[in-house]
């Protein structure tokens, strides 16, 4: 599975690592993965530090569509990407403003960069 991710409840968190090819029917797997499991308030971190980004502009359309339909109906927890690689950061910046919306997201390069962010967010919020 190209993305796979853990949820911690007591600590109102989610991290998805995506591996290999990323594609856009693999984000939407975790996106209603996550939306069924009611964690769309959580702070997340996306990883994609082992993944090929395969997603086209009009790929990133959609799943900036997709995310603003969620806010529209939740209130959705930071986000923190991580990419390493310039197609991965080019990717998750044109995220950035295709899924603008009443959230904090930030890109980083490295992991701990990320987790330390969304560690300044209150998990309870």
């Amino acid at each position: 599975m190209p993305v796979q991710w853990t949820i911690s409840k007591p600590h109102r968190l989610v991290i998805a690592v995506a591996r290999d090819e990323l594609r856009l029917k693999d984000i939407a797997t975790y996106l209603d993965g996550v939306a069924v499991a009611d964690v769309l308030s959580y702070r997340k971190i996306f990883d994609m530090t082992h993944a090929t980004v395969m997603l086209s502009d009009a790929d990133m359309m959609m799943l900036g569509a997709r995310i603003r339909a969620y806010m529209q109906v939740a209130r959705l927890g930071p986000l923190a990407i991580v990419a390493v690689t310039e197609e991965a950061y080019r990717q998750a910046s044109l995220f950035e403003v295709l899924a603008q919306g009443d959230r904090p997201v930030r890109i980083f390069r490295e992991l701990h960069h990320a987790r330390e962010w969304l560690d300044g967010f209150d998990a309870g919020s």
